[in-house]
């Protein structure tokens, strides 16, 4: 099975923060930004792009994790924490090349996106349709195709 993640385009992103918002209601019961699973990052003036767990086929965060709290559901490619061995350490968040990975303020553990068990809250709330559930396969795809269409474009 193909492992979905979150996606965000740039082109229809507004920074608007809702998805940290909806995150962090889902997963903590309030809205507070700095409680959320994704981000949003301003990546120039006008391009923002919001960041969540890519679902790695080897994560490092997992393999770093000194106390082996961070395994991977093999059916999901979800990596899911234990509270209860999570030292809070900060080795995985260090790991983690897209630095997706959080220290909870309040329970000071690990937390990342766990796509709310299939169904992102953060997907389904965006107001712009900016984010969507993916494979790498479809964004590569997407990717050959836009660059299609921008050479036929230049050509005409």
């Amino acid at each position: 099975m193909k492992r979905k993640f979150v996606v965000s385009d740039p082109e229809k992103c507004t920074g608007c923060r809702l998805c940290e918002m909806v995150c962090s209601a889902e997963k903590d019961g309030e809205f507070n930004p700095l409680l959320s699973r994704i981000r949003t990052v301003q990546l120039d003036v006008v391009v923002n792009m919001s960041l969540a767990c890519r679902l790695c086929e080897n994560p490092t965060c997992v393999r770093s994790c000194p106390r082996k709290a961070l395994s991977v559901d093999e059916k999901t490619g979800v990596v899911l924490v234990d509270d209860g061995k999570c030292s809070g350490c900060g080795w995985c968040i260090e790991a983690c090349e897209l630095g997706v990975l959080l220290l909870h303020p309040v329970k000071k553990v690990v937390v990342l996106c766990d796509l709310c068990g299939g169904e992102p809250k953060c997907v389904e709330f965006c107001p712009k349709d900016a984010l969507e559930l993916r494979t790498t396969e479809e964004i590569a795809q997407k990717i050959r195709s836009e660059a299609v269409r921008k050479l036929l474009v230049e050509e005409l």
